[in-house]
This record gives structure tokens, C-alpha cells and sequence, in this order.
């Protein structure tokens, strides 16, 4: 076992690349470190529908040089299978460690292959990638990014000359093309020969950034801005002068890349603490809002002033600003069809309904609710909010940030906030109150056997509500595809239980609807609410075992 592990780390060492992870190797080799490397040569990281994200380091089951040469030979292999042969691959980066190699590696391959590769000019969100592929008319896009995960990870994210990220089959298709790379040794890649992209792509994003507000609405929200270590902030300032905002105030902190992300655990506006210095930003600032995008700037976070709130600041939960963006398009007239996935609260079915528009429910990421045909407006509780899908046919966290303010300044000169909105959407369709019952896990096996015992034994009734039904996900529905999931229904609640496709993660998404007549029900509604949610996430982890 001992001498196949360090044969194994011989041969990868040889063709390794990048002197950085051969030392890190050559160390391990010289260390006789055989758990270490085991975890290293356990397998490879596999290509999905999320692409690869993983830990960086040496070794196939990490994110390094030589595992993206092969991703970006596999899909180049793909496109060229595709009838693709010369079509332009546009390749985008973030601010994180090695963000920038893997770019230019991605590049090299692509020419080498004998297809035209452009970078983009700069570490920019993952919302202008997206728009450039369709601008400049590619046959496929990469972006390189592990959005807010640790530190320590990086990723490799896929789209197609559609504009929208990959999905089944062409998955399995670019995995078994990388599966079928030989050594490294005959991937060509040239040092030259890509084209690497002027200020122009961004202006032409920026410029269309302002298509998704409404000529000559109010433009008065004054925000505090966070692009919590990420890639976000030159973009949204620039977008928000652009339109007439007043310029966010910063949190100074947090307004430069850094791929140490030093001031938070982990960079996700949803994990606690990550707001704090957004919270102390704005009690010193007192603006309308607080805005913080994640590290590639594609998810929105929003904070409100609430004096009920210890710290006087309250973050809006995705959904409830999934529901009030809805409520704004609709009050501004649009058409066409509002979609989220299935773990996204309800209220945006009853909001579509009410107005007489269409309707759709998919499976979890944005690569299903940007296919959705007719799609106008979509939205996920994960802060991932879809405004412009002619322009972006992917979450974006700077025209959201636009439109939210946009919505902001509007109740603003009515003498009104979100939160009065939000009381508003309770009295006309019932108080939609969600959370999250969420399990990191260093042991990947704590997930699967908490399915399989859900799946085994089935919970009756969660916080004294029936279980009134419950649906395997793996087996697929009349309108959606097999995932792994399970969904309940309960009396006024449903409950959504799925493994995170991104993270090492149990997700279980939890809402409940409470009735409420009048607005002075509304405190006792919400406390009822509250009182639900905690009883059902008490009983669920039990449950599952968790």
C-alpha cells in the first residue's frame, strides 16, 4: 500500500507543473506521510454540474495546475466533439490563490486544442463572465472561483454558448472526456496566442446594468457596501454612479480583494459574523441599507435598520428578498415568468399568481431557473437573485444590489421601508417564514446516513404538524428531474432535505405559512412562525440523527 502510495506521487510529481505543489509533494514523499497522501491519491476530484471546487494542493483529489490542464483539455475535447472546432472560449478569474494561473493555463489549452480563448481582463464577478459569453458570441465560458467557500479552496465553473452553466448530460460528457486526458506531457499549450480582453467587455456590462431599472425612478438609498474580500467593489461602485446613486459607503476593511479573506470564518454574508464590520460600518454611517455581496460578487445580502434588532441592523433572509424584489417588478409591470427552486419560499408562487404571470419551479442552481423559457425574474434563498436574463442568465450580485436599492429609494419617498413591504406581503398572502438546518461535516458519510435514515423511517410529524406527504427526490417528479433530496408536506410547513452540491453539507430548508388577518396579528403571527420553525428543526435533527 506504502510503495503504490509514493509510486503514485512519483509519477504525479513528474509532470506536475507548478513548483510550488511538486514541493508540497516532494515533501510529503520525503516525510513517509502515507495518511496525508492516501487522502491526496484517494481518487480524482470530480467534475460535475458544478464543475470541480475543492481544496488547493498537490495531488488528484485537490484543486492544482495539473487537475485543471485536464478539466480544460476534457471540455475542450467536448466542444471540439460539439462541432466547435475555433469557436472562442471566454475565461473569467476572482481574487483567490492561484485564481489567475489556472486562467492562463485554461487559455493556453484552449489554443493549443485549436479553439480561440479570451480572458477577461482583470479578477472580476462572475456576473460579467457570464454576460461576456453571449456578448462576444462563445461557444463556452469558464470561471475560476470557489465563490464563498474557505479560504484554502478554489474552483472551476462551466458554462455554455447559451450563457448558462452546464447541466446533464453535457456533465458526464466533459467528465468522461477528462477522464479519457492522457499525460500531461501531450496537452499542448502554447505561451501565447489567447487574446486577453480590454476595459471595453466590462463597460459593456456596465452599460447594461442600467436596463434593469425603471427610466426615471428615484435613485436616493444611501447603502454601506461590503464586498466582504472579494472581487465585487469597483464594479457595483461604478454600476451604482452609473445610475445615480449616492456612492456606497465601504467598509474599508473588506473593500479589496484579499484571498485570505482575514477578517471572517468563512466569506458568506449567511455565516455568522461575516456581517459584523457591516453592522459597525453602518451604525456609524446610519444609511437606508446595508448591500454585501460574496467574493465573486454573483449572491446579494441585504440589511435593513430594525430598532427591534440587537445591534439595530437586521439581515434579510434570501427569501424575503427573493419576495419583496418580485413585488417591486410587479408593481412596475413587467411580464413574463418568475421562477426559483424548490427550496426557495412559496410566497413567490402566490406573488406570480396573484399578478397573473407564469410560474415555475426547478431543481436547486441557477443553471435550471436560467433555462426556464420566458423567464423574467428568478430568484434562490442562497442571496442568488436573477434580474436581467437577457443580459446575465445566471445569479448576479450587482444588478440585484441595483435593483434593490432602485426598490429602496421608491418606499424611501413614500416614507416607507422594506420591512413595511414585507408586512404588506404578509397581510395579502399569509406570513411565509423560513430557516435553515444546516450540518457541516468533516466526514462526508454523516450525510448519507442521515438520508438513509430519513429515507428508512420517514418523520410522521415535525412540531406537532402531520406529515401529510412525503416525496423521494431521487426518484423524480412530473416536473422535475431525480436529485437527491426528500420533501415534506405538513400541515401549513414543508420541509426540502438535501446533501449541498458545493460544500460538505446537510441542508434542510424549512418554511411555514401562518395565517394573519389584520396587521395587528402580524407580531403574534411571526412569533408563531418562529415557534414552528424552532420546534420543526428540533424534531428534524432528531430525526436524522444530526
Amino acid at each position: 500500500m506504502q510503495h503504490d502510495l509514493i509510486a503514485q506521487a512519483r509519477t504525479w510529481l513528474a509532470e506536475d507543473p507548478d513548483p510550488e505543489t511538486r514541493a508540497e509533494l516532494a515533501a510529503l514523499v520525503e516525510a513517509g506521510d502515507t495518511a496525508e497522501l492516501a487522502a491526496r491519491f484517494a481518487g480524482t476530484l470530480q467534475f460535475g454540474t458544478a464543475g470541480l471546487r475543492g481544496e488547493l494542493g498537490a495531488g488528484p483529489m485537490r484543486m492544482n495546475r495539473s487537475v485543471v490542464i485536464r478539466a480544460a483539455a476534457g471540455l475542450a475535447a467536448y466542444l471540439k466533439a460539439q462541432g466547435e472546432e475555433g469557436g472562442l472560449v471566454v475565461i473569467g478569474y476572482d481574487a483567490r490563490y492561484k485564481s489567475a494561473d489556472f486562467a492562463r493555463d485554461t487559455a493556453a489549452v484552449m489554443t493549443g486544442a485549436g479553439l480561440r480563448a479570451a480572458v477577461l481582463p482583470r479578477p472580476l464577478p462572475t456576473p460579467v463572465l457570464a454576460y461576456a459569453i453571449r456578448h462576444l458570441g462563445a461557444v463556452a465560458g469558464v470561471e475560476v472561483t470557489a465563490s464563498h467557500n474557505p479560504p484554502r479552496d478554489n474552483g472551476y465553473k462551466v458554462y455554455l454558448g447559451d450563457g448558462s452553466q452546464i447541466v446533464p448530460p453535457a456533465d458526464g460528457e466533459i467528465a468522461a472526456a477528462i477522464a479519457a486526458v492522457g499525460p500531461l506531457a501531450g496537452v499542448v499549450r502554447p505561451e501565447d496566442g489567447w487574446e486577453t480582453l480590454g476595459e471595453e467587455v466590462l463597460d459593456a456590462y456596465l452599460a447594461r446594468t442600467d436596463a434593469v431599472l425603471a427610466a426615471g425612478s428615484p435613485r436616493t438609498a444611501r447603502t454601506v457596501y461590503t464586498a466582504m474580500h472579494g472581487v465585487g467593489t469597483s464594479v457595483l461602485t461604478a454600476a451604482f454612479e452609473r445610475a445615480g446613486f449616492p456612492a456606497p459607503v465601504l467598509v474599508t476593511e473588506q473593500a479589496e480583494p484579499d484571498p485570505a479573506f482575514p477578517t471572517v470564518a468563512f466569506p458568506n454574508p449567511e455565516e455568522p459574523g461575516a456581517m459584523d464590520l457591516a453592522f459597525a460600518t453602518a451604525r456609524r454611517a446610519a444609511p437606508d441599507l446595508i448591500i454585501a455581496n460574496d467574493p465573486d460578487a454573483d449572491r446579494c445580502a441585504v440589511a435593513v435598520p430594525d430598532t427591534a434588532t440587537d445591534g439595530g441592523w437586521r439581515m434579510l433572509r434570501g427569501d424575503e428578498v427573493g419576495a419583496l424584489l418580485a413585488a417591486h417588478l410587479v408593481e412596475r409591470g413587467v411580464s413574463g415568468v418568475f421562477a426559483e427552486s424548490i427550496v426557495s419560499s412559496s410566497l413567490l408562487g402566490r406573488i406570480a399568481e396573484k399578478a397573473g404571470l407564469g410560474y415555475e419551479e426547478t431543481l436547486t442552481g441557477f443553471k435550471w431557473i436560467a433555462r426556464v423559457d420566458g423567464l423574467r425574474y428568478g430568484y434562490e434563498e442562497a442571496l442568488g437573485y436573477c434580474v436581467d436574463p437577457e443580459g446575465v442568465r445566471d445569479k448576479d450580485g450587482i444588478t440585484a444590489a441595483l435593483l434593490v436599492a432602485e426598490l429602496a429609494s421608491v418606499l424611501k419617498e413614500q416614507g416607507r421601508t422594506l420591512l413595511d413591504l414585507l408586512d404588506d406581503l404578509a397581510l395579502a398572502h399569509g406570513l411565509h417564514a423560513t430557516d435553515q438546518l444546516s450540518v457541516r461535516v468533516e466526514d462526508l458519510s454523516v450525510i448519507a446516513d442521515a438520508m438513509a435514515r430519513l429515507r428508512e423511517q420517514p418523520p410522521t410529524a415535525l412540531a406537532g404538524l402531520a406529515v401529510t406527504s412525503a416525496e423521494d427526490l431521487s426518484r423524480g417528479t412530473d416536473r422535475l428531474p431525480p436529485t437527491d433530496g426528500l420533501r415534506y408536506h405538513l400541515e401549513g410547513a414543508r420541509v426540502i432535505v438535501r446533501p449541498s452540491g458545493t460544500e460538505p453539507k446537510l441542508k434542510c430548508y424549512l418554511e411555514v405559512v401562518v395565517p394573519v388577518a389584520d396587521a395587528a396579528g402580524l407580531p403574534a403571527a411571526r412569533a408563531r412562525g418562529a415557534e414552528l420553525l424552532a420546534g420543526i428543526k428540533r424534531d428534524l435533527a432528531a430525526a436524522a440523527g444530526i
